[in-house]
């Protein structure tokens, strides 16, 4: 795994679709102005624009409130596919937590 790719991005695949769910799902507790999902993202804005507004439409994404000119948005945690995609990436977590607690295990046992 490269030090700064998820384990939601590993393993789902490094594509522009999941860059930002994974940023949206890492960074829940804010709301984002497309720029800065598309930043945060390390995707162009050009092709966040070709699929967001698919996010939105599915309920996936939700927009909160308006600050001068930029709407900003959030993970709609109301939905089923959100809830989902919220637990894997719990699951994910506790699969590092674990390898680190086994990592952890094994270097005491060889010392």
């Amino acid at each position: 795994m490269n030090e700064t790719e998820s384990k939601f991005v590993e393993r789902f695949g490094n594509t522009p679709q999941v860059r930002v769910i994974d940023f949206l799902i890492e960074n829940r507790v804010f709301d984002h102005s497309k720029t800065e999902i598309a930043e945060g993202s390390s995707v162009t804005r050009k092709t966040l624009d070709t699929f967001f507004d698919n996010l939105i439409k599915t309920g996936m994404v939700t927009n909160t409130r308006k600050i001068g000119r930029a709407l900003l948005y959030e993970l709609n945690k109301k939905n089923t596919v959100v809830q989902k995609l919220l637990e894997i990436d719990k699951a994910l977590n506790l699969e590092i937590a674990d390898e680190i607690a086994n990592d952890t295990a094994c270097d005491k046992a060889t010392a």
